[in-house]
């Protein structure tokens, strides 16, 4: 990926056609490529090099500047790629001359290429965290799981009675959706006394201008790795945002994989002083835990489900509710699309890597709790 900055120094130098630069950075994509995938073979270089090195103040960097601004930059950047990708796609239709074309395309996707990669892409091929966080992440019997689900289902149900006098009531969070974006960063202040790596300054976390059809895809935030902004769907439901706030801020932190951001997630959620911070990472949590429990004897899920205190069970109903609503045929070919995009990533379980978050959590329980 060097090379491409010198590429660019040079061109400065030595001015050439537009032709001849389109072709060199095409062929400068194919080493990207190369590179990339060299160095996924080397873990500990990017873990300590990169993901521990550069990566940091480039990252505060970029939410210092980005931060400021009250409306997310990466959204206008996403919305201007698409026009240029409409744009190619017509010229591409009507144009006689469509070698020239698909150069410049290449040439525009080797730029964006070595953008991912150097502001935020190389940390999917970091150490595992439970290498940092020291964790012996083993596979986990029925028995670990009904010790880890009885805890969350005790923490969610005082939860739950504190935040609304009654179980039989769902918790309604008070505060604006803005107010919980602004609020998010305490409980990493919080988490950052435990482990120093997760602390969060400069803030950069916003809603996403995209954020109906974001929920028509199913997704309910993300990071855009051209500007260091953590976006979230600003439509989803109040009680599950504090939840995904906290893990688009740990992707923001370095934290590429999807299972490690619901992880650190939690604990910065449930380490807040917020009661409906915790609850929201609890919630979560449970949802998960009860979908495990589901795969390994379905009778003990029921038992579970009864136990659960009807306004918990209500919060549960709404959220299914809510998505079941923005429901739509397409929806399945963009998880397929995030899906094999995860797994050319090294997310070697693809979208199931989010439920993986229980196997962390159960290790975590073990050794700190």
């Amino acid at each position: 990926m060097l090379l491409i900055i010198c590429f660019f120094v040079w061109t400065k130098i030595k001015p050439m056609r537009k032709e001849k630069r389109n072709k060199i950075l095409t062929i400068l994509l194919f080493a990207q490529i190369g590179l990339v995938y060299l160095l996924s073979k080397f873990p500990y270089f990017i873990e300590n090099n990169y993901s521990n090195g550069i990566y940091k103040p480039m990252s505060a960097f970029f939410r210092t500047i980005y931060g400021a601004v009250p409306f997310s930059i990466g959204d206008l950047i996403y919305l201007s790629l698409i026009v240029l990708i409409i744009r190619f796609l017509h010229k591409l239709i009507t144009s006689k001359n469509k070698k020239k074309l698909v150069y410049g395309f290449l040439a525009g996707l080797s730029v964006f290429y070595f953008a991912f990669y150097f502001f935020w892409g190389l940390n999917y091929s970091r150490l595992p965290l439970t290498n940092s966080l020291e964790l012996e992440k083993e596979s986990y019997d029925i028995e670990n799981l009904r010790a880890f689900t009885d805890t969350l289902l005790t923490n969610i149900s005082k939860l739950q009675l504190q935040t609304t006098g009654s179980d039989s009531l769902p918790v309604v969070v008070p505060y604006t959706k803005n107010e919980i974006i602004k609020l998010t960063n305490i409980g990493y202040e919080n988490l950052s006394k435990k482990f120093e790596q997760f602390e969060y300054r400069p803030t950069s976390l916003k809603k996403s201008l995209f954020s109906l059809p974001l929920t028509y895809m199913g997704f309910a935030g993300y990071l855009n790795p051209l500007t260091g902004e953590a976006q979230v769907d600003y439509l989803i439901p109040k009680v599950t945002l504090p939840m995904t706030c906290s893990h688009e801020v740990a992707h923001q932190l370095g934290i590429a994989s999807e299972s490690e951001a619901n992880f650190i997630g939690f604990l910065a959620a449930s380490l807040h002083p917020d009661p409906y911070f915790q609850y929201s990472a609890n919630l979560l949590a449970l949802r998960y835990a009860l979908s495990d429990i589901y795969r390994f004897d379905p009778e003990l899920y029921e038992t579970y489900i009864e136990k659960l205190p009807k306004g918990v069970m209500i919060n549960i109903k709404e959220l299914q509710e809510f998505w079941l609503k923005y429901k739509n045929p397409a929806e399945p070919l963009f998880k397929a699309f995030y899906n094999n995009y995860l797994l050319l990533n090294q997310q070697e379980d693809g979208l199931e890597s989010y439920n993986k978050m229980v196997d962390l959590l159960i290790a975590y329980h073990h050794k700190y709790l």
